[in-house]
């Protein structure tokens, strides 16, 4: 367990106002966000600079965790068409450290994290390579949604963290809130106008995600939106919930009550 240094110590009078800190941030920054979408010229620059990066990671992620090697770069995934060997034992020994290393360290999350990162690694790497092809697909955009509510969820952080320190937590939660709602508006609006779905082929890279998914994997336009606009969904209800949980623990933490420690 990690001895925290007295610079390290958090502010006792910025802590009795971290509650209010973290019910205002992720609320404000989604609807900054939407603004931002809603206007051309900032939605142009919300995707360029933040969406794409982390759709492009959401396919490696995807990759990883499905035991393929692959390689994001700006525009484009670099994906292997066979398995490896080295990725899944780096991905599920990751899981494993990161399982045993919240044992020791007596941190939940941490646990948690290494346990679900195993559990993933293990059931991508089992499933046939036709199936985990169409969810590296799927991960483009899925990713982006899953991705950008994990950053946001960094604004959680514990006291004592570097993140908190830095004040990288408003950063992390910017580009994971732009990220998220550049993407699940897309598939939000598609459900009633399906001509915004990014069909057809982008040139020095080839199909594009939705095109890929109907025409090469055999899904229909209906399944494509449901799918992704429920991913959204359930990310938002996640979102909401580590929301709710994580304002309530700093109030606790306000009024001099014992608090949890993720």
């Amino acid at each position: 367990m990690r001895v925290v240094e007295p610079e390290d110590e958090p502010d006792e009078a910025a802590e009795q106002h971290e509650w209010k800190r973290r019910a205002i941030a992720v609320p404000v920054a989604l609807l900054l966000a939407l603004a931002f979408h809603s206007w051309s010229a900032g939605h142009f620059m919300q995707r360029t600079a933040l969406t794409m990066p982390l759709h492009e990671l959401g396919h490696a992620v995807t990759g990883w965790l499905s035991g393929f090697a692959c390689l994001p770069t700006l525009w484009k995934t670099r994906i292997p068409e066979a398995r490896g060997v080295v990725t899944p034992v780096l991905v599920g020994g990751l899981g494993v450290a990161l399982l045993a290393l919240g044992g020791w360290a007596r941190r939940l999350g941490l646990g948690v994290a290494g346990g679900v990162l195993a559990v993933l690694a293990l059931y991508g790497t089992t499933r046939p390579v036709e199936t985990a092809q169409v969810a590296i697909t799927f991960g483009g955009d899925g990713g982006a949604m899953v991705l950008g509510t994990l950053l946001m969820c960094t604004f959680f952080v514990a006291p004592e963290s570097r993140l908190r320190a830095g004040q990288l937590r408003y950063g992390l939660l910017a580009i994971g809130a732009a990220a998220f709602v550049d993407t699940f508006s897309l598939w939000s609006a598609a459900r009633t106008d399906p001509d915004v779905i990014p069909f057809g082929e982008i040139e020095g890279v080839g199909l594009s995600d939705p095109s890929k998914l109907k025409d090469v994997y055999g899904w229909t336009e209906r399944a494509i939106v449901h799918r992704y606009v429920t991913l959204g969904t359930l990310c938002l209800v996640a979102l909401a919930a580590v929301w709710a949980w994580s304002v309530y623990a700093a109030r606790r933490r306000a009024r001099g009550a014992p608090a949890w420690r993720a």
